[in-house]
C-alpha cells in the first residue's frame, strides 16, 4: 500500500491495484501550489463531507480522470448538476464492497455545507478493508465515544485523524481517539493550511510518542509505503 500526501486532507492510497483519493481540495492551497492536479491517478473520490476544503477539485478530477466517487447522497446530487455520471451514493452505517476492497462509512462529527451554501449532508469517516490492510480515514470530526465501535468493529492498522484543533479535535483529543479505534498508527491531517489551524510538530510528535504512539507528519508531494 503506498500512501501519498496532497495537503490539508487531501491523500492518494494505492491499494490492490487501485488509486484512493480523499477530499480532494489541492488547486486552491497555496501550501500545495507545487502538486499538479492533471496528474492525480484516481479510480475512486471519497468525499467525507462538503466543506470546499475537502471537495474544491472533486468535479474536475472526477471528469478528468473518470474516477468513480463516493460521498453521501446530497453531495451526488450537487455533482449530478455538474455533470459527473459516476457516483456511488451512500451513508452512515452502509457498507459496500468494491474490487479493491471495501468501504464502510461511519460517522463523524462536525458541519457540512456545500460551497454554493446548500446542505451538503452527513459529515463521514470511512473504514477501508482489503487484503493489504484496513485503515481508517476519520474525515473532519471532534472526539466522539462512537470512535470507540470502530475499534470494536476491525482491526485497524493506520488511522488518518485531524489533528488541527479549532474547527476539529486537536492533538490532545487525537491521542484519546487512538485509544478508542485501537490503533496506535496515526497519519495526521487537517493542520497548517490556515492560520486557525496552525500546529507546533515537534510536540505534536512528543505528545504522540510520550502517549506510545506514532504520528507521522507528511511533506505535501511526498509517498509512504504501508
Amino acid at each position: 500500500m503506498k500512501i501519498t500526501y496532497y495537503g490539508h486532507s487531501c491523500f492518494g492510497v494505492e491499494i490492490n491495484g487501485s488509486n484512493l483519493l480523499f477530499d480532494p481540495f489541492i488547486s486552491n492551497n497555496v501550501l500545495a501550489k507545487n502538486i499538479d492536479v492533471t496528474k492525480i491517478k484516481a479510480d475512486y473520490i471519497l468525499i467525507s463531507h462538503g466543506h470546499e476544503d475537502h471537495i474544491a477539485d472533486a468535479e474536475f478530477i472526477a471528469k478528468h480522470t473518470r474516477a468513480k466517487v463516493i460521498c453521501n447522497w446530497e453531495i451526488n446530487v450537487w455533482l449530478e448538476k455538474k455533470g459527473v455520471t459516476d457516483i456511488h451514493p451512500m451513508n452512515i452505517g452502509g457498507k459496500t464492497k468494491l474490487n479493491f476492497g471495501s468501504i464502510k462509512c461511519v460517522d463523524a462529527k462536525h458541519s457540512s455545507s456545500l460551497p454554493d451554501g446548500t446542505y451538503g449532508g452527513n459529515p463521514m469517516g470511512f473504514v477501508i478493508e482489503s487484503s493489504e490492510g484496513n485503515f481508517y480515514y476519520a474525515g473532519d470530526t471532534a472526539l466522539t465515544y462512537d470512535m470507540k465501535l470502530i475499534g470494536n468493529y476491525r482491526s485497524i492498522d493506520f488511522a488518518f485523524l485531524p489533528i488541527g484543533d479549532n474547527f476539529t479535535m486537536g492533538v490532545d483529543n487525537a491521542i484519546i481517539a487512538c485509544d478508542f479505534i485501537n490503533c496506535k498508527q496515526i497519519i495526521g491531517m487537517h493542520y497548517d493550511t490556515f492560520g486557525y489551524i496552525t500546529i507546533d510538530k515537534n510536540e505534536a510528535q512528543l505528545k504522540f510518542e510520550r502517549a506510545g504512539k506514532n504520528l507521522t507528519l507528511l511533506k505535501i508531494g511526498e509517498t509512504i509505503s504501508k
